[in-house]
């Protein structure tokens, strides 16, 4: 199952992703390995030179994509014993869900479209109940989106979206809507990772200014308009995800997961460990 790359001179237009970091690559073959090999929570998976040899990367890329994953909570690495399916935290529904593929385009849908449904009603029932204090909050949240948007601050803005998105939820008050807002974040946020880790964030100012419609018709107890604009925000980060994955797709040419790039990463981290990961504008 080799790996492939982007080829140098392909896909060269400005909406053509071109850095392809290794990492990120092999990090979506396994997870494809996991799903096509119907591995479950718990169960163990081959040595890094193992499933080096099964991608067809080098031991030191496959190490690194075992990083990312783990840092997304998708894989477990204990030390002396190997590397296991991460076990889930949240039960049967979580369960159900531990095949979720952050890069495929029908998961993806899935999942947006699952985030349409329920954050729609939950700004729609922010905008009927919320205190002066959540609008206060849900306000002050938008603004620092905006900022950061405008800083071209991509750790700013992910924390302001995230803060954002947890203020509407609190202000539904319902403790299962707030609740399943956090937990479908939660997949956006692997397919963020392996998306969009190592570009430019993509139309941040665009989700800010819809951020700030949305506490605007919050406060002003607009509910259909409320649930209208989550709908609209959504759907903008929806057509991000599928051009991003449209461009993976696209770009492939068979040359198999050297860690080869065809420009430098914005910022990295400590040698040999990937860069900190951008946001889409969610």
């Amino acid at each position: 199952m080799a790996v492939a790359s982007q080829a140098p001179g392909e896909g060269d237009d400005e909406e053509s992703p071109r850095y392809r970091p290794g990492y990120e690559l092999v990090a979506e073959q396994l997870l494809n390995y996991i799903g096509e090999h119907n591995l479950r929570a718990g169960d163990r998976l081959p040595t890094e030179q193992g499933l080096a040899e099964i991608l067809g990367a080098s031991r030191n890329v496959t190490r690194e994509a075992v990083k990312v994953l783990a840092a997304i909570g998708r894989l477990s690495v204990r030390r002396g014993a190997g590397i296991f399916v991460a076990e889930s935290t949240g039960g049967l529904v979580d369960d159900q869900l531990s095949a979720f593929r952050p890069t495929s385009m029908e998961h993806v849908l899935m999942m947006l479209d699952y985030r349409s449904v329920i954050e729609s009603e939950t700004a729609r029932r922010a905008a009927s109940l919320a205190t002066p204090i959540e609008v206060r909050d849900i306000r002050e949240c938008a603004e620092l989106s905006l900022e950061a948007a405008r800083a071209a601050d991509g750790h700013g803005f992910a924390k302001a979206d995230t803060a954002f998105h947890d203020a509407v939820g609190a202000a539904a008050h319902n403790v299962f809507l707030r609740s399943s807002v956090a937990n479908v974040r939660r997949f956006a946020s692997q397919s963020d990772v392996l998306l969009f880790h190592g570009d430019a964030p993509g139309s941040l100012e665009v989700a800010a200014g819809q951020h700030l419609a949305i506490a605007e018709a919050v406060a002003a107890g607009e509910a259909d308009l409320a649930a209208e604009l989550m709908v609209k925000h959504i759907a903008t980060t929806q057509s991000q995800f599928e051009r991003k994955i449209r461009d993976r797709l696209f770009s492939l040419d068979g040359r198999g997961a050297s860690g080869a790039q065809t420009q430098p990463p914005r910022s990295t981290g400590a040698a040999g460990e990937p860069p900190p990961p951008e946001t889409s504008a969610s």
